[in-house]
């Protein structure tokens, strides 16, 4: 056994035979790449009615399959969860020994089967026609024994696996998981299903946690940065230093009259021929900044400060009194 390099190709050559390692990873993409494209041609009416009949499933969908098709039937049964539609795995084997219990009249079982004949999913459809519970079938055929049971059959019809033996479940598997994905998607596209709803059910992930936080939850409102609007020009620099927001606010008593960033004191050091030194906080202040509610979300907060191209909003409670300030830099801490 020999390892050899020809150029950037890699080959291993065992018992005579060499194998391109680099050419026959590209062959195999090449062959799934194209059994997927052609599964788009078994979306049909069964594809629809099967979909219907998950939308009108009290209960959940209950996915079983032996192993590969077991492997892929548990992703698919975990994207149909995350995206609106309850769903859980149920290995047909152990479903013959107990398990069958977790199955109500109100469910669908989702079979997956390539062959249509596998023996423990097939043991299991008298007990689910007892108990009048639906049945979804993904085969390979449906003129098999899985498929003609069935009362919906969605094919996952390959021409060829990639497998060089048409033994191992290859572009199978993968086909299997392609319509599963494409009936999770067309399913939560109905329910309506929303970034917010995606959140609730992935609440300590990146996209969970900026889509249920609140702008109150990340805000800076210790030792806020704000200053008089007689304030000199020095008090303006030490204030903007020691906030470490890059910003003043300009505050009347209570009431926020404006805001000094960066570049306000360009801008205003560009337009006058004063000293800066006789510039006051009121002179250099943009007047009426935008504010933000702080129980607004951080999406929406993010939103607003890419849209209006500002990088600081000065948050507020009910009363519109200031209470802090959110950066953009705080919404990526979100996340």
């Amino acid at each position: 056994m020999v390892i050899t390099i020809f150029g950037l190709y890699l080959a291993f050559q065992n018992e005579g035979k060499r194998v391109d390692i680099i050419q026959k990873a590209r062959e195999v993409i090449g062959i799934e790449s194209e059994m997927i494209a052609d599964l788009s041609k078994s979306i049909d009416q069964n594809f629809v009615a099967a979909a219907k009949s998950i939308l009108n499933t009290k209960g959940r969908v209950v996915v079983s399959g032996m192993g590969k098709s077991g492997h892929i039937g548990s992703k698919i049964a975990a994207t149909l969860a995350s995206t609106g539609t309850p769903s859980f795995f149920m290995h047909p084997a152990e479903a013959l020994h107990g398990d069958m219990g977790m199955l109500t009249p109100d469910d669908t079982l989702l079979a997956i089967s390539y062959s249509g004949e596998n023996e423990e999913i097939l043991r299991m459809i008298p007990l689910l026609k007892h108990r009048g519970i639906g049945l979804i079938a993904m085969t390979g055929n449906s003129n098999t024994a899985l498929g003609k049971e069935a009362d919906h059959t969605i094919s996952i019809h390959v021409r060829q696996e990639a497998c060089p033996l048409q033994l191992a479940p290859t572009s199978s598997t993968t086909a299997a998981l392609v319509m599963g994905d494409a009936l999770a998607v067309v399913l939560m596209e109905i329910r309506g299903f929303h970034p917010e709803d995606f959140a609730l059910f992935h609440p300590a992930g990146s996209l969970g946690r900026k889509l249920l936080t609140r702008v109150k939850d990340i805000m800076r409102s210790d030792a806020l940065p704000t200053l008089d609007p007689h304030s000199d020009f020095a008090e303006v620099i030490r204030t903007m230093t020691s906030g470490k927001l890059g910003l003043a606010i300009v505050m009347d008593q209570n009431k926020v009259l404006g805001v000094i960033t960066d570049g306000d004191l360009r801008r205003a050091l560009e337009k006058t021929d004063k000293s800066r030194f006789s510039l006051t906080a009121e002179e250099m202040m943009t007047r009426a900044p935008k504010t933000i509610s702080q129980e607004m979300m951080v999406t929406d907060a993010e939103a607003l400060m890419v849209s209006q191209k500002i990088k600081e909003l000065l948050v507020t409670d009910t009363s519109g009194a200031l209470c802090g300030v959110i950066q953009l830099f705080d919404t990526g801490r979100a996340g």
